[in-house]
């Protein structure tokens, strides 16, 4: 059986290859796609969906329309340097590609009471329609979900936006903290882990000449634009980090991620806005078991990529 998948996302070059992943993965079933700003605005994340999914054939599956901004209604910034203007590094939808069917916030809701006790929730890009949810309907609103897979925050690493704190967490920082402290059955995967998710020019060389799925002539252009941008940030760096990929890879094989129980609080203002605090003392304040977040800190990256590479090389694309 698939594990049924709501997933929040912002593509992005790395969402991208995370819906790609999510896709091409015969054990994961995608029910929805939750996509708003983020590494773009929010119209260009719903199209660069679309045209994932258009690519796919999986016109099936729910858009469902994100927030535009965070909750603090603080001017969004986004990063082109990183992920194009268009999201998709050089890569622009075709203007005769037209999508139209996109649903409202409601969908979600829907979506939940359908798969209600049989739904994972991954989240890989900003936390504010999760923290919406909360917000709107309650905190028992996503009671029936069954665990959420959340890529954000930095633990005794450095951020990469500011000094400590990671872009997800960072960009709406008051999202984070309630989805922080209202969800249950978190695993989170931090920049401790998917900082390390580093796929190389190699392979995606080898996926671009041997890869059988729609997405083959996406796969060079978008990871070289992004694997340009890391150069320049991290110089003398061998590839670029799939950070979105290792959360959806780790439903499927638990056996990737290593996690401590920590409960995880985030800061949301001042100068370190967004920084994930967690307690890694040996005998750390107790807390109560139902507050414990799952925190990948191990990865093991062999697994990881060898699992990537044999997802894009299957000749059994669109088999669920």
């Amino acid at each position: 059986m698939a594990y049924n998948v709501l997933l929040f996302a912002d593509p992005g070059i790395d969402d991208s290859f995370a819906i790609m992943y999510a896709l091409l993965n015969p054990d994961i079933n995608i029910v929805g796609i939750v996509s708003g700003y983020g590494n773009t605005p929010k119209e260009q994340s719903l199209e660069n969906t679309a045209y994932l999914l258009n690519l796919a054939g999986r016109e099936d599956i729910p858009i469902i329309a994100g927030a535009a901004g965070p909750l603090s209604g603080e001017t969004v910034q986004y990063y082109p340097e990183i992920h194009g203007p268009e999201g998709l590094g050089p890569i622009k939808p075709p203007d005769t590609f037209k999508y139209t069917k996109v649903h409202d916030f409601n969908k979600i809701l829907e979506i939940i009471n359908e798969y209600k006790g049989n739904l994972i929730v991954v989240n890989v890009g900003r936390l504010t329609e999760l923290a919406l949810m909360f917000i709107l309907y309650g905190d028992g609103a996503l009671k029936d979900v069954n665990a959420f897979y959340i890529m954000g925050g930095a633990f005794l690493v450095p951020g990469n936006i500011t000094a400590e704190a990671e872009a997800n967490f960072y960009s709406d920082p008051i999202a984070a903290r309630i989805v922080m402290e209202k969800a249950r059955n978190i695993y989170l995967f931090p920049l401790n882990v998917t900082n390390k998710a580093i796929i190389t020019p190699e392979v995606i060389d080898i996926l671009n000449q041997n890869s059988p799925t729609p997405f083959r002539p996406l796969l060079k252009p978008a990871f070289d634009y992004y694997f340009k941008a890391y150069q320049k940030n991290i110089p003398g760096i061998k590839g670029a980090p799939l950070h979105d990929v290792i959360p959806l890879m780790a439903i499927t094989n638990p056996e990737i991620v290593k996690y401590i129980p920590r409960r995880v609080r985030v800061e949301e203002f001042g100068d370190a806005k967004g920084k994930s605090i967690a307690d890694f003392r040996p005998k750390p304040d107790k807390e109560p078991a139902v507050t414990l977040d799952y925190i990948g800190m191990e990865a093991d990256i062999e697994k990881f990529i060898i699992n990537l590479m044999d997802s894009f090389l299957k000749g059994d694309f669109g088999k669920k």
